[in-house]
């Protein structure tokens, strides 16, 4: 089952740390010369920063945090605008302890073989 609620504070997280090492990223290209290695320098930098942002300032554990540095890298932003209607809001995600599921979205194993 796909769990709906770890993706969305996930990508809130990462849209954070997007901000940061974009920034970071920006002040530091002029290091390479050729822009081909800018791609791979912005990935280790995404994921590593990915795996210090989450291990200092949340609970979740190392293999995660390796997700949040490859959203922050795909773009957190453009993913979370991407499921807007599928995921409820930052404010209703903090506030809310349960899920609400449509019945036609569950489904029926009884009886299957």
């Amino acid at each position: 089952m796909l769990k709906i609620e770890l993706l969305q504070q996930l990508l809130v997280i990462a849209i954070a740390l997007s901000t940061i090492t974009c920034a970071f990223i920006q002040k530091t290209k002029k290091i390479f010369k050729k822009s081909k290695y800018l791609c791979l320098y912005s990935l280790v930098i995404n994921i590593g920063c990915g795996i210090l942002f989450c291990m200092k300032f949340t609970n979740i554990s190392f293999p995660t945090s390796i997700w949040v540095g490859l959203f922050s890298f795909l773009g957190a932003d453009t993913i979370f605008k991407t499921l807007e209607g599928k995921l409820a809001s930052y404010k209703d995600l903090v506030k809310s302890d349960t899920v609400c599921i449509k019945k036609e979205n569950i489904i029926n194993t009884e009886g299957e073989n």
